[in-house]
């Protein structure tokens, strides 16, 4: 698999951990359904702020990666759902902690309600 970053001075640069986009060019392809911040043991919401609720979150999409014979980093595209954007350079920080170098190509928006009232789940792209 190889992964490459794409970057252009043509589009807004990225403001934040994450790609402007993600070129592919061999594997194949996971797609995570949306990962709540789940305790995977009790199958309860954890409680905690936003940044706790983002790490619970990361971690539970690692372990479906890693089920499916990948990892993080190969995530290329990821969607974060967040209940507040107020939220969002809170995420955005924990979040830059798990796509430290070769971020995915990312998109974060802000939606009315998620289940369990949790505050973030995300989903992703990637590949094996």
């Amino acid at each position: 698999m190889s992964k490459e970053c794409i970057s252009t001075d043509r589009a807004p640069s990225a403001i934040g951990p994450y790609s402007q986009a993600v070129r592919i060019r061999a594997g194949d392809l996971i797609f995570t359904a949306g990962q709540l911040p789940m305790d995977p043991k009790s199958g309860s919401l954890i409680d905690g702020d936003i940044e706790a609720q983002t790490v619970r979150v990361l971690e539970n999409i690692k372990a479906v990666l890693e089920a499916a014979g990948s990892g993080l980093d190969q995530v290329v595209k990821t969607t974060v759902f967040l209940k507040s954007m107020d939220d969002f350079p809170r995420m955005n920080t924990v979040y830059g902690t798990f796509f430290k170098e070769n971020p995915p190509a990312r998109s974060a928006v802000e939606v009315s309600r998620l289940p369990r009232d949790a505050r973030i789940e995300i989903e992703c792209i990637a590949t094996t």
